[in-house]
């Protein structure tokens, strides 16, 4: 059944998995159209053919890396096109690099990809939407970021780095693109999420006896839904943490 206050027409980049794949799923179970960018045919075929299989045929899809701005340019017009414009973009897109690694371990050419991922990658997602988004009633942008840029630990140093930069750039892009396009800018920010990804970082095969909480990439996937629904149309510029409030918690030693 469609949400009438959910956007008609959503774009996710690294829709093709985890809290990307998630997103699609929430937005089209709910009657948005969906077109999803991935880096890779493979990446794209296999959600398809798994997370995605009861939708496939009402996903739209584009290949293309988000530090390419020439070719995340064409996917993006081209969804635009297919879905009939654009009314809400969520950057999924984001990679760990090195975890585990000390400063005097990582190197150069990972922290530079990592960052070219993880920020720039946005950067240029929201750059190349944003005259789709323009002619929208009710535009929104949400960016994926991470509790990672609240709070720190050892062998994530590119990781919070670039997260830590998603925070700062969520505010900033609040500003400038509400005031002068109407347009609102938030992010989710949450603590271990259960994905590929994360299980491939914590080198685990499921969290299944993990001694704390984990999120559900449905649940993240839910309050991006949210952010971009019409009935947040208050919310702007917000980091939304979704880390069961382990940050708010004191460090005093009492």
């Amino acid at each position: 059944m469609k949400n009438i206050d959910l956007p008609e027409r959503v774009v996710v980049t690294g829709g093709a998995s985890g809290i990307g794949a998630a997103v699609a799923r929430t937005f089209a179970e709910s009657g948005s159209r969906v077109g999803i960018i991935s880096r890779t045919q493979e990446s794209i075929s296999r959600v398809l053919d798994n997370e995605l299989r009861d939708l496939r045929d009402s996903i739209r899809w584009q290949i293309a890396d988000v530090t390419d701005d020439t070719a995340l340019t064409a996917a993006i017009d081209t969804l635009a096109q297919e879905l009939g414009g654009l009314d809400a973009v969520v950057a999924s897109a984001g990679i760990e690099g090195e975890m585990g690694a000390s400063v005097l371990e990582v190197t150069t050419d990972d922290f530079r990809r990592v960052l070219d991922v993880n920020v720039i990658g946005v950067f240029h997602t929201v750059k190349r939407s944003l005259p789709h988004l323009a002619s929208s009633t009710h535009p929104s942008i949400t960016l994926v970021g991470s509790d990672s840029g609240f709070v720190a630990a050892t062998g994530m140093l590119a990781y919070n780095a670039s997260k830590g930069a998603l925070v700062q750039l969520t505010r900033a892009l609040s500003l400038e693109l509400f005031e002068d396009h109407g347009i609102r800018v938030n992010s989710v920010c949450p603590s271990i999420v259960d994905t590929p990804m994360a299980r491939r970082g914590m080198g685990v095969e499921n969290f299944d006896d993990a001694d704390f909480p984990v999120n559900a990439a449905a649940d993240v996937a839910w309050s991006i839904a949210y952010l971009a629904s019409a009935r947040s149309r208050a919310v702007n510029g917000v980091n939304l943490l979704s880390d069961f409030g382990y940050s708010a918690r004191s460090s005093f030693p009492a």
